[in-house]
């Protein structure tokens, strides 16, 4: 998930806490006043998910998946160590369940590196190993930037972010070339045909020399998307290759088809001599590796109760930082921004539990409840 070409994998040097200074703004007093309450250890947790009962799914990076209860994790209710690796960035990076909890799905790569989206049927509460099948895959070239994750969106479509193939520097031009599906965020419909359907309003159906599966390109490493419980936007964090980190939203008024820039600009600045495109869209808000932060964790838009203060601010943290921040974000525009005060390690990922409560992962193995102090 990490992304600095200095760096190939999650491991080894990028464990080191290091301080995150923002581009737009100093230290800020906290925002709200929170803990980070440590509910369960797991092995290199990467990504989770709501599930069915109020429960929280927790997916670990060799590729187990477990149940988040009142004593820890459950063992393991899924379990595909023999079908994946944890060589560079690969792994088990994703779940997600459909809004009706029927299907579960995974996004892993398999042992030859490709990405893979698998489905699961559930029923009450337990998954149907027997149910098996695979939707959708994606040749990578390299062992980063692989992307992964998944999400349903307020429109019940799955979406699916790719980086763009890894190495360094888009170096086959994958990010603004729309007859690949790397570098991409995809929008289909799993369910409805075989191995899936693609909606018919996705922007790109038909589009000579055009993925119809895309929904929005120009991104580099969309580790972790989210979209908000509350407004339905979406907002992404990509991760930047040596200067600049961004934060992506699209509103959910959004027709799809939303160009971020990259491999043409990194953030709002040309990379290596490169030229805007004329439907460049913005980040809402980036910052600057001078504090040697290297790698944004995308998160989500707070829309619980436990924290008052905190509702409907975007809360959001940095791989080699660990320290948690917040957005406020009013029609598309950054209007504060906060620091929690908190420190969540090497932090890989966020959960959204179904009472909108947040769930922090650190890769060492922690999974945090972020409380009110």
């Amino acid at each position: 998930m990490t992304v600095r070409t200095r760096s190939s994998a999650i491991i080894g040097a990028l464990f080191l806490a290091v301080t995150l200074t923002l581009t737009t703004a100093s230290a800020e007093e906290p925002s709200a006043q929170v803990v980070l309450t440590e509910v369960a250890r797991a092995q290199g947790p990467s990504a989770g998910a709501a599930g069915p009962d109020g429960t929280v799914w927790i997916a670990e990076r060799a590729g187990t998946v477990r149940i988040l209860g009142d004593y820890g994790l459950s063992d393991p209710v899924l379990d595909i160590t023999d079908e994946t690796t944890t060589d560079g960035e690969r792994g088990l990076l994703g779940v997600a369940f459909d809004p009706e909890f029927a299907h579960l799905y995974i996004s892993y790569t398999d042992l030859e590196g490709t990405s893979v989206i698998d489905e699961f049927a559930v029923a009450d509460g337990e998954l149907q190993p027997d149910t098996r099948r695979t939707v959708l895959t994606q040749d990578q070239p390299y062992p980063n930037h692989n992307g992964g994750d998944i999400k349903f969106g307020p429109d019940g479509y799955l979406y699916i972010a790719f980086g763009d193939g890894g190495s360094g520097g888009d170096p086959h031009g994958n990010g603004q070339n729309l007859d690949t599906l790397l570098g991409k965020i995809l929008r289909i419909d799993p369910t409805g045909g075989e191995p899936y359907a693609i909606p018919a309003d996705n922007p790109f159906v038909a589009e000579e020399g055009a993925k119809d599966e895309i929904w929005a390109y120009g991104l580099r490493n969309p580790w972790r998307f989210s979209f908000d419980a509350g407004t339905g936007d979406l907002l992404i964090g990509d991760v930047g290759q040596s200067e600049w980190e961004e934060i992506d939203r699209a509103p959910a008024s959004s027709k799809g088809g939303e160009n971020y820039g990259w491999s043409s600009m990194e953030g709002n600045h040309p990379f290596r001599g490169g030229t805007e495109p004329a439907n460049h869209v913005p980040p809402v808000h980036e910052y600057d590796r001078s504090g040697l932060g290297c790698s944004v964790t995308g998160g989500f838009v707070y829309r619980g109760e436990a924290i008052a203060d905190l509702a409907g601010s975007y809360v959001y943290s940095d791989y080699c930082d660990g320290t948690l921040r917040t957005l406020k974000i009013e029609n598309g525009e950054v209007t504060g921004e906060g620091d929690l005060g908190v420190q969540g390690g090497e932090v890989i990922s966020f959960v959204e539990a179904g009472d909108g409560e947040l769930y922090v992962l650190a890769i060492g193995g922690a999974v945090s409840r972020l409380d009110p102090a």
